[in-house]
């Protein structure tokens, strides 16, 4: 790497209905970090899955087409580079990649074993981590496990509830009651939820979320306050400040997190200090739980009247956008949105360094 600026790759788009936030995250991020540290090397994955250069990206300039160079990733470690144009030309060298992608081929460990595989430093969480925290059914099944109190909840496969609908139904009415929130087990920024409040909405809900993933998620709804936590860090991760989302529609969507700034963003949220405690200890404990990495963004319900906290979800690449609640609540205490860029950055060789330190050959291995 030398003493020179840091290559740093920023992936973002990507094939997922998350593909616009990507791309505004990634702006944010780029207004932030800073020039004299880093060299920006943006590379925009098109929704059908196509890499490209974007380099007009900081400055405005157009989408890339059919006129640009696409890239391939190149997985071989031991290649000059890690980006090579598709007929063999042109080549992208990165020191390390920021994988600024949301929800499917991004965020659930598909990239991250590409990364892997081309053995390049990258910020975030790896393929057990991603992948696990995507799976919300998964994810509550190992919290449970562990000891992490969460919703109830009914995890159900796109073909099941095609064949026998009617017994489907039945069977969430059984485990969960009203309101119930129904969502693709696989996808973030509340794409495909609904909440449903009767039995003539919930078929309407589950073919919205089915057209989004294989795999749903029927969860109990919850009267509680929505507080969240941001998670910095390794094996010994730190706990951020917590805050409150206040949203004025019926939950917290996806125009009110992306589109609109009608929702209230409380920093810090107004609980008492042992509940504060509590919420921050159970963001990292669900951190490690997880097996992650670099940053996450833990979302609890607060039942104040009973005094119990349940972790909703778990998120390993939190949005980046301006009014995105990570970034906000490190900057509450002091931390700012370029130098959480850079302690992320460092967080990532860091984890490279380690894994480097696996044993690939086994001396007794067998001829061949």
């Amino acid at each position: 790497m030398g003493k020179g600026k840091i290559r740093l790759a920023v992936l973002f788009g990507g094939r997922s209905g998350e593909h616009e936030i990507s791309v505004i995250s990634a702006r944010s991020m780029l207004d932030a970090v800073d020039p004299a540290r880093y060299e920006i090397i943006p590379i925009y994955i098109t929704s059908d899955g196509r890499w490209f250069y974007w380099e007009g990206f900081a400055t405005g300039g157009p989408p890339p087409d059919d006129t640009f160079t696409a890239y391939v990733p190149v997985t071989d470690p031991t290649a000059s580079a890690f980006l090579r144009s598709a007929g063999g030309e042109h080549e992208l060298q990165v020191d390390v990649v920021f994988p600024l992608l949301h929800g499917p081929y991004g965020e659930d460990g598909t990239v991250q074993g590409l990364l892997e595989m081309a053995g390049v430093p990258y910020v975030g969480s790896g393929v057990l981590g991603c992948s696990l925290a995507m799976d919300k059914a998964m994810s509550k099944t190992v919290m449970r496990a562990e000891g992490i109190p969460t919703v109830d909840f009914v995890a159900l496969d796109r073909e099941t509830y095609e064949n026998d609908g009617a017994k489907i139904v039945e069977r969430i009415e059984s485990a969960v009651g009203y309101p119930i929130f129904v969502k693709p087990a696989n996808l973030g920024s509340s794409i495909g939820i609904t909440k449903v409040h009767k039995r003539d909405d919930l078929g309407p809900a589950l073919d919205d979320a089915f057209k989004y993933d294989s795999k749903a998620i029927c969860e109990q709804g919850v009267a509680g306050r929505e507080l969240e936590c941001s998670v910095l860090g390794n094996l010994e991760p730190e706990a951020a400040e917590v805050g409150e989302l206040r949203p004025t529609r019926e939950f917290y969507d996806y125009e009110a997190k992306y589109v609109t700034e009608d929702t209230e963003l409380v920093i810090p949220a107004p609980i008492t200090p042992e509940t504060r405690e509590r919420v921050r200890e159970l963001a990292v404990k669900s951190f490690l739980v997880h097996d992650c990495r670099g940053l996450a963004r833990v979302d609890f319900f607060y039942v104040e009247d009973k005094d119990i906290v349940l972790v909703n979800e778990l998120n390993t690449m939190p949005g980046f956008t301006p009014i995105s609640m990570y970034p906000k609540l490190w900057d509450a205490i002091g931390l700012n949105y370029s130098e959480l860029i850079g302690k992320l950055v460092a967080l990532a060789f860091e984890n490279s360094e380690d894994r480097k330190r696996n044993q690939i050959k086994y001396s007794a291995a067998v001829r061949i």
